[in-house]
């Protein structure tokens, strides 16, 4: 072959490769535009209709009956209480089972079927935590009770928490590892001062993206707290959400329910949005 033949050759090649990167960048940009024009327009409806329902008694009253005047306090109360006692539960939990995968399971049979098992939990929709809970918790004290929606929330977040510790630990170069046990360092205090402190902001990152899963997460509540329309602290008693309020309002054809349940979609939205922003900007500073 000579010299311009093969010049030739190289040309079309090149040619047919920049035309092959022409078509999927092209794809790229439209599956990504298309994605965000629902994004924008979730946000901006939610927004439209949400801003509207903020008023000071959305904070201070409880949830009230069609046509009558009220808030929203039990339910964002409900929720916070909920929320942050299940991800209290679920984050040691997580965060143990992630440094023994990590650290002591790379191998071994019990570490690769706990993978496994939490591969299944991370991917399982949510109502079947919640009936899982319902038959096992709920049945058998004949009961709702907020500590069987506290249980649910926290099978939610214990397998992110899991794979979200376990891929940071991983990423912790070995020659940290070797180098605490060249200094004669034990495995506990490697993990505890070095690995884990190390991978900090990424197990932090992964509790937080966990915490805005479970905050607008309905069907396990569904069938573990249900709802209460008065201000209840009993945790052994049903407990009101924002979720499942909205939920409920969502569907009623009373205009102040309605009105109520976009407030709550903004409330939700906008803590879900602030927590993964945290999150990202708390991953890429580190």
């Amino acid at each position: 072959m000579t010299t311009a033949e093969l010049h030739t050759l190289r040309a079309r090649r090149y040619a047919s490769r920049k035309r092959i990167n022409y078509i999927a960048l092209t794809l790229s940009l439209a599956a990504m535009a298309f994605g965000l024009v629902w994004l924008i327009w979730i946000l901006v409806e939610t927004i439209r209709l949400g801003v509207g329902g903020l008023v000071l008694s959305t904070f201070t009253e409880m949830t009230p009956a069609p046509g009558e005047p009220g808030g929203l306090a039990n339910a964002i109360m409900g929720s916070l209480t909920m929320v942050g006692l299940a991800t209290a539960l679920g984050t040691p939990i997580g965060v143990m089972a992630g440094i023994y995968l990590a650290e002591y399971g790379q191998k071994g049979w019990l570490g690769s079927i706990t993978r496994f098992i939490n591969d299944i939990l991370l991917s399982a929709p949510s109502i079947v935590v919640g009936l899982f809970i319902y038959s096992s918790v709920v049945a058998r004290t004949h009961s709702f009770s907020a500590y069987a929606g506290i249980l649910a929330l926290a099978l939610i977040v214990v397998p992110v928490v899991i794979r979200t510790t376990e891929n940071m630990l991983s990423l912790v170069p070995n020659a940290l590892r070797e180098a605490a046990y060249a200094l004669g360092t034990p495995k506990w205090r490697l993990i505890v001062t070095i690995t884990l402190k190390s991978a900090r902001a990424g197990v932090v990152t992964g509790i937080l993206l966990a915490v805005a899963r479970i905050s607008g997460e309905t069907a396990p509540l569904l069938f573990t707290a249900l709802s209460n329309q008065f201000w209840s602290s009993d945790l052994s008693k049903p407990m009101a959400s924002l979720p499942v309020t909205i939920f409920k309002f969502a569907m009623s054809p009373y205009e102040n329910w309605q009105k109520l349940a976009w407030a709550g979609v903004f409330l939700i939205t906008s803590g879900v949005l602030v927590l993964n922003i945290i999150a990202r900007t708390m991953f890429r500073q580190r």
